[in-house]
């Protein structure tokens, strides 16, 4: 796992931000803990830009209580993957696009929109995905405390 262990090198003496925040679970497989949006934006540039990682293969959003986290899987060619996670408050969940990197990152983060309720900031204008046009606003359902029976209460 030298590679494994050279990346995490990197990337904490880079960013100090990622100090004792990198864990790597197995073989081509590393995983950062969740950290603030501006500090995510720096290593995911770096990442994608400097170290390689430059095919984003999906984006997976997470309701974690008080926090919404956003893990976003990248990959080398050499098929060594990279998580990094970004978190924002539950209450105002607000997150910056990733699509000035990643061009197919528009999807993921409209999903991140429609389901968890993330307002993506600078994700350019178009339909919504995955949910239909004509869902209720306001309505996330892959937030714990949504239930199926909140599409038929009257506002």
């Amino acid at each position: 796992m030298a590679n494994e262990e050279a990346i995490k090198k990197e990337l904490e003496e880079k960013f100090d931000f990622l100090k004792d925040k990198i864990i790597i679970p197995r073989e081509r497989r590393l995983f950062t803990e969740p950290v603030e949006i501006e500090d995510f934006l720096k290593a995911i540039e770096y990442a994608a830009s400097k170290m390689d990682f430059d095919i984003l293969t999906t984006i997976t959003g997470l309701d974690e209580g008080e926090s919404i986290v956003a893990i976003y899987h990248l990959a080398r060619k050499d098929g060594t993957m990279l998580n990094l996670k970004s978190k924002t408050p539950k209450e105002n969940p607000v997150m910056k696009t990733i699509s000035n990197l990643f061009n197919g990152a528009v999807f993921y983060e409209r999903e991140l929109v429609d389901m968890l309720g993330v307002q993506m900031e600078g994700l350019p204008e178009g339909k919504r995905y995955p949910l239909p046009d004509d869902w209720p606003e306001g309505q996330y359902p892959l937030r714990k405390e949504w239930k199926r029976e909140m599409l038929d209460a009257k506002p």
